[in-house]
């Protein structure tokens, strides 16, 4: 029995480490109390990311909040819950519940103090992609990859 919980741990976190991105690791130049300033506001992604035209916000500006960001075209959208928040530990967590291709889609933000007016920004992000006919899981990677590389430049612009 203890080797079968054992075979059962081991294939279950191989399977979860082939849905997780590689974390993304950012320093920046600036201090962290100034970089999480701009990741806690939470309802500016439309200010960090070319891919988002508009940002809804319903509810608190933390554990229970939900945010609908629209498309840069307009014609679509995607739908976020924030499931974490700590400014103690500048941390914060959010599901993605609608509109991508991907299931059970989960993030962390993490900011770390370096000192000397560094951070550094820990992204990571795991889901199930859900194959669909308008794009492939590598397409959706390349995707989710390049909007978040797009936000860390931005945020580390507008912490200086």
């Amino acid at each position: 029995m203890k080797k079968l919980a054992i075979l059962l741990i081991l294939f279950v976190s191989s399977t979860i480490m082939l849905q997780a991105q590689t974390p993304l690791v950012t320093e920046i130049e600036s201090s962290a109390d100034k970089v999480w300033e701009q990741i806690r506001k939470m309802d500016n992604i439309d200010e960090l990311s070319s891919f988002v035209s508009k940002v809804q916000w319903k509810g608190p500006k933390g554990i229970g909040g939900e945010r609908v960001c629209t498309s840069a075209d307009g014609k679509g959208h995607f739908k976020e819950k924030i499931t974490g928040f700590d400014d103690k530990t500048r941390t914060y967590s959010y599901q993605v519940i609608e509109g991508v291709p991907a299931k059970n889609m989960n993030n962390m933000i993490m900011i770390v103090d370096l000192g000397y007016k560094k951070s550094m920004i820990v992204w990571k992000s795991n889901y199930d992609f859900v194959e669909n006919p308008n794009m492939t899981k590598d397409q959706f990677d390349n995707f989710i990859t390049t909007a978040r590389e797009e936000m860390i430049e931005n945020i580390a612009k507008l912490s200086k």
